[in-house]
């Protein structure tokens, strides 16, 4: 299935959030990495609500529904290691 937004194919998830909201969105800032300490990850949360506060209507939803899937899954991810 190819995703085209505009005319545009978007080759991938990063490349359909900037077609559809006309710039890019750092996934990687809402959604964290696997490695980080907890530090890292306190830190990088407060930057991304920060940023969070500046976006408008798609892109802030879109940003926000990031954060909330990535928590979900650590979540998930802490209870299966359990």
């Amino acid at each position: 299935m190819k995703l085209i937004v505009a005319g545009q194919e978007a080759m991938t998830p990063a490349e359909f959030a900037e077609l559809a909201f006309g710039y890019g969105i750092d996934a990687e800032l809402f959604t964290g990495t696997e490695d980080e300490s907890a530090e890292d990850r306190q830190a990088r949360l407060d930057v991304a609500r920060e940023i969070l506060r500046d976006l408008d209507g798609p892109a802030a939803r879109f940003a926000s529904s990031l954060m909330r899937t990535a928590e979900r899954r650590r979540v998930l991810t802490w209870k299966v290691a359990a």
